[in-house]
């Protein structure tokens, strides 16, 4: 489960980044880089790229300004194609990644993909799961919003920023599972190409709710267009004790969904080495930190052969759990 090891592994703080070495650019010199975000604007792929794209220039680890691009389609599915058939040796290029990467991989739904397709770099933040409706929602607690799913599990139209499958799918049929729905998978979810869109899905009344990561609902909870019925977080955030657990409303979920990077499997040697020193370089810095702690996303990193065995594990749970909740055979 979720809870028992990957999302265990995020909820630790983790403390320092040993072996983080200053890039060695006599090695490799990256040339008109680009990130591409695997979604539309303004999920946490975009997040992921734009954030990455400021630091790393602006603490001159990179001389050429990063081209983010966004390449939406197929939950990640294009993107992930891209990179893998057209872009395989291309040094210079990175990709956003999160659970729903590994989460896709280990479902099938990247078809005939496996982890070692591409190179996975990093991680470096993890967040927790949220359920939202708008602010003049009837729904007020998680328990009233459960209540009618179980009545009718297709009474409650819930947005995410991914495909079918994906984590943001998967959360909200953990709660329902907890609620004691028998078959979780008759929840009507509505999959968006990216958290922006499936806010503007919420928004505009096309779904009654969204579940997501709680950084990319920030903005609007702030400005009072929405109303956070639950996080999935063991105990409530010290920056925000008005909004309840899920657990502490009789739902024992947590989800937390890490933050990281990859790039082509076919590039050198030097071009990965050079990456993953930049990212740890990136990471360790305070003003990157702050800019991720103001996001609500906690720190939480993987480089080298951690990151290998990090995904390979996320990839194994994440088979187990989908074939537990019926999403694959």
């Amino acid at each position: 489960m979720f809870n028992k090891s990957i999302l265990a592994a995020a909820l630790v703080a983790i403390t320092g980044l040993s072996g983080a070495t200053a890039v060695n650019a006599a090695d490799f010199k990256a040339e008109n880089p680009q990130c591409i975000a695997p979604s539309n604007p303004g999920g946490g792929w975009d997040f992921i790229c734009r954030t990455t794209a400021k630091f790393l220039f602006d603490m001159e680890i990179i001389e050429d300004s990063m081209q983010v691009t966004n390449m939406s389609g197929g939950g990640g599915g294009v993107a992930f194609a891209h990179v893998t058939k057209e872009r395989n040796e291309d040094n210079n290029l990175i990709v956003a990644a999160s659970m729903s990467t590994s989460a896709r991989i280990a479902q099938g739904i990247y078809e005939g993909a496996t982890q070692d397709d591409v190179h996975f770099l990093a991680t470096f933040g993890a967040e927790y799961g949220a359920i939202a409706v708008k602010s003049d929602s009837k729904y007020t607690t998680l328990t009233q919003m459960m209540d009618d799913i179980k009545a009718d599990p297709r009474s409650v139209g819930i947005a995410g920023g991914s495909s079918v499958g994906s984590f943001d799918h998967i959360k909200p049929m953990l709660v329902a599972q907890k609620a004691g729905l028998e078959d979780v998978t008759k929840m009507k979810y509505v999959s968006f190409d990216g958290g922006g869109e499936a806010m503007t899905g919420l928004l505009s009344g096309a779904t009654e709710a969204l579940s997501g990561d709680f950084s990319e609902m920030l903005g609007f909870l702030e400005s009072g267009d929405i109303r956070i019925i639950a996080i999935l977080a063991p105990e409530r955030l010290k920056n925000y004790p008005d909004i309840a657990t899920a657990k502490e409303q009789g739902y024992d979920v947590v989800g937390a969904n890490w933050r990281g990077l990859y790039m082509p499997a076919g590039a050198s040697d030097e071009a990965k080495e050079f990456w993953s020193n930049a990212i740890q370089q990136m990471a360790a810095d305070e003003a990157f930190q702050k800019t991720l702690e103001d996001a609500a996303i906690a720190p939480f990193n993987n480089f080298g052969d951690d990151m290998y065995n990090f995904v390979a594990g996320s990839i194994e749970d994440v088979t187990k759990l989908s074939k537990e909740i019926g999403i694959i055979d």
